[in-house]
């Protein structure tokens, strides 16, 4: 075995995970042209009292696709129920993005949902007047849930834009284990659902 046979496999592994990350952060969704925007962003089980390191990382990405210059008619939606814990995703999410990264913009809770598809289902009646909906969570479980929203409400899923939940760079060293989980995780959806 040559000497850098191993080196340019773990290099060919990492662009994978980022190639296949970012591509699914940008299917099935639509050119922003702005208007009204809710940012939907999925919880992940948390199995304590305090908000764990998945959650806070897809609030920062749920308050980062907000964008600059969000205005009044902008919500964030925190979806997701006790699922790991006695306390609600959402709640915890929430709470995070407003003492410790001192968001002031419109919340809404979602907090009962214990699966992909009922986070759809019970946000949906806080998509109607948006414009433009983002949702948010790692690039696969995103793709997942606008994949649910085309199957639920096929008229919102038109509204759908990106979330600003895949920047090259971040969690490098994870994205191939994220991709490999994510080829697993998107096993039930249709080949036109996982392509645009």
């Amino acid at each position: 075995m040559r000497a850098w046979t191993l080196p340019a496999a773990g290099i060919a592994l990492l662009v994978w995970g980022e190639w296949l990350n970012r591509r699914w952060s940008r299917t099935l969704v639509t050119a922003d042209r702005g208007g009204s925007r809710a940012v939907v962003v999925l919880g992940y089980r948390n199995p304590s009292e305090s908000i764990n390191l998945i959650n806070r990382w897809r609030v920062r990405a749920g308050l980062r696709s907000v964008g600059t210059g969000a205005g009044s008619d902008t919500v964030v939606v925190f979806s997701g129920g006790p699922v790991g814990g006695g306390t609600a995703e959402a709640r915890l999410m929430a709470e995070y993005a407003r003492s410790a990264l001192h968001f002031e913009g419109h919340i809404l809770i979602e907090d009962q949902s214990r699966t992909t598809w009922e986070n759809i289902t019970n946000v949906v009646p806080l998509l109607e007047d948006a414009q433009r909906i983002a949702i948010t969570s790692q690039p696969a479980h995103a793709l997942k849930a606008r994949a649910y929203l085309r199957r639920q409400r096929p008229d919102l899923a038109d509204r759908l834009v990106r979330a600003d939940d895949y920047r090259l760079g971040e969690w490098t060293l994870l994205k191939p284990l994220l991709a490999a989980y994510g080829l697993w995780t998107l096993r039930g959806l249709t080949g036109a659902e996982r392509r645009q």
